[in-house]
């Protein structure tokens, strides 16, 4: 039996949006991982690492999920975050395990002195600002970190915002990051890219996914979006699951031992 569309939204709208646990959409939507599983393979490199910063924690979730796979503790591990109900989120979920989080605007300069830390960490950064990054790495220091690619689930943002422009889909292409990275200073040892399946499988995990990654359809609301909505909501009852593609790109680059502020 199909639910009813003011049922299905009115549960995406009221669930809670804090940290980046995802496990509400079991059964209501689905999403490919990228092959190279990046919290299994930050875990090996906390491992290997003294002093760990991991900026845009969210809500701690992944670091937590490092930290508890790690073989060794790092000596020192901070984290930062920007919207205060994560930073309250992730404290009480990372400082059981040592961790400091500090709350620090997405965009501003990074609250820590230079060469601070041997391993810069993120998990889907709004943007990556490479010159703080380049600052806060000693040399020899290394930056791992996954990001959102281009176009990154762009079927579900043109179906509320009409085609986007080329320069708006090109955005967080990797090619681009590289090259900002490298005028950074730092050597891009790895790049890889992948294109992955995501399904919605009904409208409330599409209300839910939008309140949550603001970015997607900035300014999103139930009322101010309903035509679309309904619309959606129609599509998936009719054809079934709606399905769209994330892209995700691998970062590992590294600070060069002779680098020079």
């Amino acid at each position: 039996m199909h639910r009813s569309f003011e049922d299905l939204v009115t549960e995406g709208a009221s669930v809670p949006t804090e940290g980046w646990d995802f496990s509400w959409f079991e059964g209501r939507a689905t999403e490919a991982r990228p092959s190279w599983g990046y919290a299994t393979s930050m875990a090996a490199r906390l491992g290997r690492a003294s002093a760990v910063l991991d900026l845009q924690t969210g809500g701690g979730e992944v670091l937590d999920f490092a930290l508890a796979k790690a073989p060794k503790r790092p000596l020192l591990a901070v984290a930062t975050e920007g919207w205060p109900p994560n930073v309250a989120r992730a404290t009480a979920l990372l400082r059981p395990r040592g961790v400091a989080v500090v709350a620090a605007p997405e965009g501003a300069p990074l609250p820590f002195a230079d060469a601070a830390f041997d391993l810069v960490v993120s998990r889907h950064p709004v943007r990556p600002h490479w010159d703080e990054i380049a600052r806060v790495l000693q040399p020899g220091g290394t930056y791992f970190a996954q990001h959102v690619g281009p176009a990154s689930v762009f079927e579900l943002v043109e179906h509320f915002l009409g085609p986007q422009p080329d320069e708006v889909r090109a955005g967080r292409h990797p090619e681009r990051e590289r090259a900002d990275a490298e005028a950074a200073g730092l050597d891009v040892v790895d790049l890889r890219a992948e294109r992955l399946r995501m399904e919605f499988h009904d409208i409330g995990a599409v209300v839910h996914f939008l309140r949550k990654v603001v970015w997607m359809v900035p300014g999103f609301t139930v009322e101010a979006y309903e035509p679309q909505l309904r619309a959606l909501h129609r599509r998936i009852q009719d054809e079934g699951p709606f399905v769209a593609h994330s892209t995700r790109h691998l970062f590992d680059a590294r600070k060069p031992e002779n680098h020079r502020i």
